[in-house]
């Protein structure tokens, strides 16, 4: 179980060069941290130590006792002598006034620290590739955007916070089970223009209630702990090689920016069964079978659930347009992009106006060649029947 800890001196790190003093930053998808003046190398000795979970009722016990209040002292730059302070949700990121790196340690502000991350695996130059090919893919994007996208905007890369749950659940449920059925009834249809009857066959659902128990372990359900993005976004940036989760070592966030978790543990677990229960309704009418499934009450229980608090590595940049800022965010394991994006509405009326000359030249030739009557004697409607349960 993880110290929770606050401190009003917030500790800071840095990692000068051997060879020149410049400070040396974390070179994404190596093991060394890199001196972008000299080309001196770091390297960056991985832990043997196994990712721990943490016992998530534990925890939420120790965090609902009085904390010590913490106050976020200024930041002091040695290389400048510049005094600062992050945004709120900041602890690592650059010097306002000179540019170097600075990291500061993460328990000044919140009681859970980070005990594991993903390193970056592909730089800002890949990162701003996938992200150009995505933009190209858009449909009725405006030319602005895509000019954009090949501009020479400046990325950043960010580590942003986590949690991953764990959980073996129990589910007994109540519902119905639904099998289709077939009866023969009398049909009124039109045909060559006269109503005709018909005998057809209807389907309708027997009903059955049904209750029983589903069981499934939960591994890794992550959420993010980020609000500088939407979480449609942050959920949309997965898959993410959990099984790859290296100990937490502040030489990775020499160079980048890395937050602070601002969706609180009990937050996180929340939105965490909310996933859960998707997939247990799943297995719960697979349970019930049959042709439909109702279910009108679940309970699940949680036994022996865990968390960990991760940072994951993304690139991310925004861009104006039409006095409205669009954000984008690249994984910075897999260069997977998801983001926002204007549409031009010029683009998609001409889309539209084609589409309409399109199909009324069609209507056209076919009535005209006389293959539309043809198609109209050919086609029969039948009436719906309903049946009320």
């Amino acid at each position: 179980m993880p110290k929770f800890k606050a401190s009003l001196k917030p500790g800071v790190e840095r990692f000068p060069c051997g060879q020149c003093g410049a400070i040396l930053k974390y070179a994404p998808g190596t093991g060394h941290q890199a001196c972008e003046y000299c080309g001196f190398e770091n390297h960056i000795e991985p832990s043997a130590a196994p990712i721990q979970e943490y016992d998530l009722q534990q925890a939420l016990r120790q965090l609902a006792q009085p904390q010590a209040e913490t106050v976020k002292a200024q930041i002091h730059c040695d290389e400048c002598g510049a005094g600062f302070q992050f945004d709120s949700h900041i602890h690592a990121g650059e010097c306002p006034f000179c540019g170097t790196p600075i990291v500061t340690t993460t328990a000044q502000a919140k009681p859970i620290q980070p005990k594991s991350l993903l390193p970056f695996a592909i730089g800002e130059a890949e990162a701003k590739q996938q992200f150009q090919r995505w933009i190209a893919k858009l449909w009725f994007a405006p030319n602005v955007v895509k000019k954009y996208a090949h501009s020479d905007t400046k990325l950043t890369g960010v580590y942003l916070p986590y949690w991953t749950f764990d959980s073996d659940t129990e589910t007994d449920y109540v519902g119905e089970r639904g099998d289709v059925y077939y009866v023969t009834v009398p049909v009124q249809v039109v045909r060559n223009n006269r109503t005709v009857t018909v005998m057809r066959r209807v389907p309708k659902i027997r009903w059955t209630p049904v209750s029983g128990r589903v069981r499934r372990f939960f591994d890794d359900v992550l959420v993010g702990a980020s609000k500088s993005l939407p979480r449609k976004i942050l959920d949309a940036l997965q898959p993410w090689d959990l099984y790859n989760l290296m100990s937490y070592d502040e030489k990775y966030l020499s160079g980048f920016r890395s937050e602070y978790y601002q969706v609180e543990l009990d937050e996180g677990f929340d939105a965490a069964k909310q996933i859960m229960d998707s997939v247990i309704y799943r297995d719960i009418a697979r349970n019930i079978g049959g042709d439909h499934q109702r279910i009108h009450q679940a309970r699940t229980r949680h036994d022996k659930t865990t968390y960990k608090h991760c940072l994951l590595p993304v690139w991310s940049a925004a861009f104006r347009y039409r006095d409205k800022f669009y954000r984008f965010v690249i994984n910075g394991r897999t260069g997977k992009v998801q983001g926002e994006r204007p549409y031009s509405w010029w683009k998609i009326g001409f889309a539209v106006l084609a589409a309409l000359l399109t199909a009324a030249g069609i209507y056209y030739y076919l009535d005209a060649s006389g293959m539309l009557q043809n198609i109209q004697q050919s086609v029969y409607y039948v009436a719906p029947y309903h049946q009320q349960w």
